[in-house]
């Protein structure tokens, strides 16, 4: 019994690896196909995503009325939550944006970590790396610059990786699935 329900299991597993393969080549083709849609695409879901983050978290600080410290500071962040919702939604171009212009500056923060960690950090595990540490840091730095001195250039460029990258994935995932198909 126990040998037919793993078999049930393994051919549930399967399938769902063949369907991830499959909607990840999807994704991919439309991501490079249609990279604009899809730039839109992205920021609407991350906007609908804020938008009921703060619906949550705003449900959940009036059940805490009076039973919870800090209840306030939860529906203070909720309403911000809600506004920003709106706005990205609202506002589709500018968070498109504020998001590539986040990701450069994300880039030359981490960058500025690398270096300053491979510069003065002495850990074991840091001191035999530090000078790809720095080499990552600059790169970081570069990338980030890169990013917000030509941001639709490399907006655009992000998508296409992310597309490439989820056509190598889905088509790794559907031939990993096919070797390890049950019988």
């Amino acid at each position: 019994m126990a040998s037919r329900e793993q078999n049930q299991l393994s051919t549930q597993l399967w399938g769902l690896a063949v369907t991830e393969g499959v909607l990840a080549i999807l994704a991919g083709v439309a991501l490079l196909f249609w990279p604009a849609a899809s730039a839109v695409l992205l920021v609407t879901l991350f906007g609908l995503f804020v938008l009921i983050w703060g619906i949550v978290e705003l449900v959940q600080s009036l059940l805490g009325l009076g039973r919870r410290q800090g209840w306030w500071v939860q529906l203070i962040l909720s309403v911000l939550l809600l506004g920003l919702g709106v706005f990205l939604l609202r506002n589709v171009e500018i968070s498109l944006a504020v998001f590539i212009l986040l990701i450069g500056f994300t880039f030359i923060a981490r960058g500025l970590f690398d270096i300053l960690t491979g510069l003065f950090s002495r850990h074991e595990s840091v001191v035999p790396n530090k000078g790809l540490l720095i080499v990552l840091g600059v790169i970081g730095l570069v990338a980030g610059a890169v990013t917000l001195a030509q941001p639709v250039a490399s907006g655009l460029a992000f998508i296409w990786v992310a597309g490439v990258y989820a056509l190598i994935f889905g088509v790794f995932t559907i031939v990993f699935a096919m070797k390890t198909q049950p019988e």
